[in-house]
């Protein structure tokens, strides 16, 4: 420092006690210093106590000489003393030189800088709030100096700070809010520390709303929750749990759309804790904002369908994962498939950048895609805090995509897959006009998903396609099938049910269906078509899901067109294996089900023209497989064609295969299902064909345990002579049936001849070619 330089009004003596490296001489330069601004205050010289905290802070404060910094600080702070009240007139003066040695490399330099700083506080108290954001910057460095001294010092600074502004009511949190949200992303464990202690106290006080500011640092107190310090962990989910609370309490000013994609991001988190909590939040969101969320489903489901499938380690964010998936599916109503843009009339307050979240598309990352290609109205309204109306859309597209992805995905948990079917199950229940646009492109994955090892991931995947088959919304003009083959089919030939209230009073006269029977429409074939393209390609699937598929379908669906499809269906099937092996597998379904007993009463009479239709159209089929033509005989009573069948079978090239199935019709009729045909071998004189084409069945068989229950079953059949009855009226019930169902039953048996030969023809190709026969019996 010169000598020579004029200091004035500081005197000398002043001057070069600033200067030494004493603490006590430079305590007592202050001390003059002090006594000399209060005279300037006392004569209200306002230009001489500006000279002097000029001199203090550019010859000494930021002087290159560290004692002269010393003298500087705690010069500036005397003159903060001597101020008092009027130091506000001074403040950017005094705190800017001893902020800048905050960054001083000399840690006892920086202390005392923290301790002037104190003073200078301590005196100018809420003067010093203008000024707050430049205290905090500097603060925030030193709340994480490697230098004990000056964490402490700082820490001091820092809790009268912090009441200064409790006790405040003119903190500008608009001027804060940009700093706030660059220091939050601090990595420093101090930094964090500093920034969530503040964010504590500014939530504490009342006059301060730090809610409507939330969207611009949750982000950054979600990272901060994944700090490796549990007190800082603890720190910051006392400080969003508080944030939650506040949400509760006043819903109607939370810019919940703002802070959507936030949650969602941290929904996939890798630490249990930030996904625990967001989806926490999430789950709160949905069930307070409503139909607000509608627009971010897409992304809400990307996170939360995969946590789904966590096991018992993760067991509480499985549960709450699981409430918001429910949460947000019954956001959806039908209204959201209305296609008449003009309908939508209701909309919802939200704030101004909602319109720019709106627009945004999915990522990678699993953020929200909000477009607006959908429409909506709806029951209910949230009014947010904004005069900005925006409407809520549906994005059907966004949620198809992800549900889409879920499926395709082969390390996607059993559960998820359940959650995923049931909500395109959801979907095209609400919206089935929109969801039928994606199901050309879903319907693959859904028929794939019939090969899943999950029984109940199958269940529900036939819901879903049991769905599609039968919505009105799914008729289109096309009524073949999905690869545009001709399958010389009408759906005429179908029988059809009407829902109840198709019906009139005519139109249920003759009805063998109930109402409640859903329509199928154009994607029913089409589902039909590829179901049975199915079991052809996977075997394994048919031998070992296809009859519980089946079954569940008769559930589902209307039993009757079923089989009338499939047996329309096979009987132009090519590979004649797996046609004869297919009618095996569905005549089995037939007899021995309970979910077709209704069908196979229909069947048992032939009373009905569509019962007639329906015989006629599974023997066709049923021809790919002799035994099972005969099976089906007995179960419509049609005796003496059974027996012109059987009649047959001699000429038919006998394998083991063939003698198996033979058996399996024999243990058959023991069963309960046949136990009318059982009785009506009492009645000898109207049933002779029946007892013919037992007896036939007889000597086909070799003389095993089957032959042995057939034969002692025959062997029951009473002497007719002994029945002998008076009612001469009767008639046989051949000659009955012959005269009343009007089938001509010489095509039958002619086009049986036909399929049979067709199927010898190949079986001796596929030996032409080298492949392994069908099992041959060695007589």
């Amino acid at each position: 420092m010169n000598p020579e330089k004029d200091f004035s009004p500081l005197a000398p003596s002043v001057v070069r006690a600033l200067n030494d490296k004493l603490y006590e001489k430079r305590k007592v330069a202050a001390l003059e210093i002090e006594k000399l601004v209060r005279e300037f205050v006392a004569q209200n010289n306002a230009a001489q106590i500006k000279h002097v905290i000029q001199i203090l802070s550019q010859e000494f404060a930021l002087s290159q000489h560290p004692h002269s910094r010393k003298g500087g600080l705690i010069g500036l702070a005397a003159c903060s003393i001597a101020l008092g009240k009027d130091s506000g007139l001074y403040l950017k003066e005094l705190i800017e030189p001893v902020l800048t040695c905050f960054n001083d490399a000399d840690s006892r330099l920086r202390y005392y800088a923290c301790e002037a700083l104190y003073n200078i506080v301590k005196v100018a108290r809420g003067s010093v709030l203008p000024h707050f954001n430049v205290l905090f910057d500097g603060l925030s460095k030193l709340a994480a100096d490697p230098d004990p001294n000056v964490k402490s010092g700082s820490e001091l600074l820092d809790r009268l700070l912090k009441d200064i502004v409790t006790e405040s009511n003119k903190f500008d949190l608009v001027g804060f809010i940009p700093l706030l949200r660059e220091r939050i992303y601090s990595n420093n464990q101090y930094a964090r520390q500093f920034i969530i202690s503040w964010i504590l106290v500014l939530e504490s006080v009342p006059d301060i709303n730090l809610l409507g500011y939330l969207p611009e640092i949750l982000d950054g107190l979600f990272q901060i929750l994944g700090d490796n310090s549990k007190e800082i962990r603890k720190m910051c989910e006392v400080a969003l749990g508080e944030f939650l609370k506040e949400i509760k309490k006043n819903p109607s000013s939370v810019k919940f759309a703002e802070m959507a994609n936030i949650l969602v991001i941290h929904c996939q988190a890798s630490d249990d804790l930030i996904q625990l909590t967001a989806m926490c939040w999430m789950r709160e969101f949905i069930q307070l904002a409503g139909r607000v969320m509608l627009p971010y489903s897409s992304g809400i489901l990307t996170a939360v369908l995969p946590c789904l499938s966590y096991d018992d380690r993760k067991k509480s964010i499985k549960e709450v994962a699981n409430v918001c998936n429910q949460s947000l599916m019954k956001l959806v109503i039908p209204e959201d498939d209305e296609t008449d843009e003009g309908k939508q009339s209701l909309s919802l307050q939200m704030e101004p950048k909602e319109e720019s979240l709106s627009q945004q598309q999915v990522t990678s990352s699993g953020c929200l895609e909000a477009s607006s290609n959908s429409s909506l109205s709806s029951t209910s309204v949230f009014n947010a805090s904004s005069t900005d109306r925006v409407p809520v859309t549906l994005n059907l597209d966004g949620i198809v995509q992800v549900l889409d992805c879920h499926l395709h995905d082969t390390a996607t948990g059993m559960m998820t897959r359940i959650a995923v079917l049931k909500w395109l199950y959801h979907l095209y229940i609400k919206t089935p006009r929109k969801m039928f646009r994606h199901t050309d492109s879903l319907f693959p994955i859904l028929l794939r998903t019939l090969s899943d090892e999950s029984d109940e991931v199958i269940l529900k995947d036939l819901e879903v396609l049991a769905e599609i088959a039968s919505s009105p919304a799914g008729q289109t003009e096309d009524q073949g099938p999905c690869d545009g083959s001709d399958t010389r089919f009408s759906q005429s030939e179908l029988h059809i049910p009407v829902k109840a209230s198709q019906l009139s009073s005519s139109g249920m006269k003759g009805m063998e269906c109930s109402p409640s029977t859903p329509t199928m429409n154009s994607y029913f074939y089409k589902f039909m078509i590829n179901l049975l393209k199915r079991f052809s390609s996977e075997r394994k699937l048919l031998e070992t899901r296809g009859a519980f598929i089946i079954r569940q379908l008769c559930l589902l669906l209307n039993a009757e067109n079923i089989f009338h499809s499939m047996a329309d269906i096979l009987l132009r099937e090519e590979d004649l294996k797996f046609a004869s092996t297919m009618v095996h597998t569905l005549n089995t379904i037939l007899l021995t089900s309970s979910e077709l007993f209704q069908l196979r009463n229909q069947l048992k009479d032939l009373k009905t023209p569509e019962s007639r239709n329906l015989f006629c159209c599974l023997y066709r089929s049923w021809c790919h497989n002799p035994v099972t033509t005969v099976s089906l005989c007995f179960l419509t009573q049609n005796y003496k064609h059974a027996y012109d069948l059987i009649q047959k079978f001699g000429d038919l090239e006998v394998t083991v295969d063939f003698l198996t199935e033979v058996d399996k019709l024999v243990q058959l009729i023991e069963c309960p299902i046949f136990t009318y045909l059982r009785l009506q071998l009492l009645d000898v004189k109207n049933n002779p064909y029946l007892i013919k084409a037992l007896y036939g069945l007889l000597m086909l068989l070799p003389q095993s345990s089957a032959f042995q229950l057939l034969s002692h079953r025959l062997q029951c059949v009473p002497n007719p002579e002994l029945l002998q009855t008076t009612d001469s009226t009767k008639t046989t019930l051949g000659f009955k049936k012959a005269t009343t169902t009007n089938i001509d039953y010489l095509e039958l048996l002619q086009h049986f001849e036909r399929v049979q030969n067709k199927h010898l023809e190949v079986r001796h190709q596929r030996v032409g070619r080298g492949e392994p026969p069908d099992r041959r019996v060695v007589l």
